[in-house]
């Protein structure tokens, strides 16, 4: 009698037991997998926040090509006048030398600010070909005026006036063309006087 009772008390612990263990079993919250988010389609990947290039400040390699040529050129123009100032003594050479200094001065600003606005940096100085002209030039004394109205004066100035006229009707960046367009008059301008000045230090013995 004490025996089964003592089996039947066995068989209704083990069956509570169990009872507990099935109902922890069922009420035991799921548990996220570590690195799968909870809810789909909300990570914050690096794609979904980067920010994407703005193509409208990328210029056309040509159009970056004519500013950085025009910029070249400018320098070149400013830097070959400012040696004419230092050595001429020639008073015509002068006040042609000071115009460019001036003008292409303040074109050259307008140039680098655009250039910024697009996206780069306009050089900063005469190409190297330039640079061993402008050196060529300032180691001159006698002819130095035919030599800089030549060179500077009017040579520059023609590649300037067909340089500014091809980006005036070909360049695809409407700023561009504008600036080009805008500039062209005063270069024309120029070597139509540095055309004068050559035909006048020309006849200087």
């Amino acid at each position: 009698m004490n025996a089964r009772y003592f089996a039947a008390t066995l068989l209704a612990l083990a069956a509570l037991n169990g009872g507990h263990v099935a109902v922890a079993q069922t009420t035991q919250p799921a548990q996220p997998t570590p690195g799968v988010p909870s809810t789909p389609g909300t990570s914050d990947t690096p794609a979904a926040t980067k920010t994407p290039i703005n193509s409208d400040s990328e210029l056309d390699a040509d159009d970056r090509s004519f500013l950085e040529s025009a910029a070249q050129s400018g320098h070149l123009e400013v830097q070959g006048s400012k040696l004419a100032l230092e050595k001429s003594g020639n008073a015509e050479v002068k006040d042609f030398a000071q115009k460019m200094v001036d003008d292409h001065g303040k074109a050259g600003q307008k140039l680098a600010d655009l250039a910024k606005q697009k996206g780069f940096e306009a050089p900063t100085e005469p190409s190297l070909m330039q640079q061993a002209k402008l050196k060529t030039l300032g180691l001159r004394e006698e002819g130095f005026d035919k030599a800089y109205a030549d060179g500077i004066g009017v040579s520059a100035h023609e590649d300037a006036v067909k340089l500014f006229q091809e980006a005036s009707t070909d360049a695809k960046d409407a700023d561009v063309k504008q600036f080009a367009s805008e500039t062209l008059p005063t270069l024309q301008q120029h070597l139509q006087m540095a055309q004068t000045l050559q035909q006048s230090v020309s006849k200087t013995p």
